[in-house]
């Protein structure tokens, strides 16, 4: 059966949210697309449910309970209300507009973080694809000396370059975004954030942005608590 654990006191958040969310996720520690949501959550102050699956039983939940809710059969899917929400990157668009925050002002603050997440998400895509290959021995090796340099510099030279992300230590600058949890997830999963962050050793400003992320109160006791799995 799949766990299901609620999580926080409902304040202000959930009311602009429209409630209280339900999350439908891969108990997959505290990783992936999924965790990208309870991220964006913890550090908004949204109390929510979270429903995991274990690999050994999402299968049959991906043919039943899962389809009922999306077509398509992916998770994360988020229910709150009645509602349900689908594709994780739309999700946080969604929160943040409801929310007031998360995504800019201007229209160019919003194209920025926009494209910076779209960037991740293309890492993310070679990143899956090379870690979970059958040949993974020899897939992700080659990827970690190909694409995921080939990302890391690009977001190095978008975050020293680019007018917006120059003042630091966030895309926006002082301001997070929801395309800076994005990208923390990202440097999360290819485990590039622990151990004092050694794996960005020669990307000082990717460290500045994860640093702060990780710095945030919010975020800080999330990752000091029993809800946060590695």
């Amino acid at each position: 059966m799949p766990s299901t654990k609620q999580y926080g006191t409902a304040g202000p958040a959930n009311e602009a949210i429209g409630g209280i969310p339900t999350i439908h996720y891969l108990d997959f520690a505290s990783r992936g697309r999924g965790q990208v949501v309870r991220l964006m959550w913890e550090d908004a102050g949204i109390a929510y449910t979270d429903v995991r699956y274990t690999f050994e039983e999402y299968p049959e939940y991906k043919k039943t309970v899962i389809a009922e809710k999306n077509p398509t059969t992916n998770v994360p899917v988020v229910e709150i209300n009645g509602k349900i929400l689908t594709q994780s990157y739309a999700m946080l668009r969604h929160f943040a507009r409801q929310l007031g925050e998360y995504d800019g002002t201007t229209e160019e603050e919003k194209y920025w973080a926009d494209a910076m997440c779209d960037i991740a998400v293309d890492w993310r895509t070679q990143f899956v694809n090379a870690f979970f290959h059958p040949q993974k021995e020899e897939t992700y090796p080659q990827h970690q000396k190909t694409e995921r340099v080939r990302f890391l510099t690009a977001f190095e030279t978008h975050l020293t370059r680019h007018e917006l992300s120059l003042p630091g230590p966030y895309v926006l600058g002082p301001t997070i975004t929801y395309a800076d949890l994005v990208l923390y997830q990202v440097l999360h999963d290819e485990n590039l954030t622990q151990e004092g962050m050694a794996g960005l050793q020669d990307y000082p400003r990717l460290r500045q942005l994860a640093d702060a992320v990780e710095r945030r109160p919010n975020v800080k006791a999330f990752r000091e608590s029993e809800r946060y799995l590695g």
